[in-house]
């Protein structure tokens, strides 16, 4: 994707790229962020989100459609390029609209990660795994040979 794209325009990956950057470019950036932060302001209609228990708000939906689209790599491109500084504030705004209806409680929880227990078995399963893929290896290296 060129920089005439939203992506592109976005994504320009050396240092020559971001001073070639035109205006035209920056205010596509600017014109995307805005309307995905706008996007994810709009407030949740309870009359409009009454469906079964486990069902996905739109909220939730929107959010589904920006990690698919990429988008979610996207800002976290521009919160961490030292380059991209200007896009900070922009960036915070539509971070903190995403979480806007998560329970802090429950984040911290599945920010813990996995219990020791379970860390325990992660581990012994990647290690099994590690050992089947040697044991792969091998063999296809003696078929080789053996030809």
């Amino acid at each position: 994707a060129g920089l005439g794209s939203p992506r592109g325009a976005l994504t320009a990956s050396s240092p020559q790229d971001w001073e070639q950057r035109q205006e035209e470019d920056t205010l596509l950036i600017e014109r995307i962020l805005l309307l995905v932060r706008n996007v994810l302001h709009v407030p949740a209609d309870p009359t409009e989100e009454q469906g079964v228990d486990g069902d996905a708000s739109v909220h939730d939906r929107v959010l589904w459609a920006l990690h698919i689209s990429g988008m979610d790599d996207l800002l976290k491109f521009l919160a961490s390029a030292q380059a991209e500084q200007q896009w900070a504030l922009h960036v915070l705004e539509i971070i903190s609209l995403m979480f806007r209806d998560q329970n802090p409680e429950e984040l911290a929880a599945l920010g813990q990660g996995s219990t020791g227990a379970e860390h325990g078995e992660d581990t012994q399963e990647l290690e099994t795994l590690r050992q089947r893929e040697l044991a792969e290896k091998r063999a296809r290296a003696l078929q080789r040979t053996s030809r």
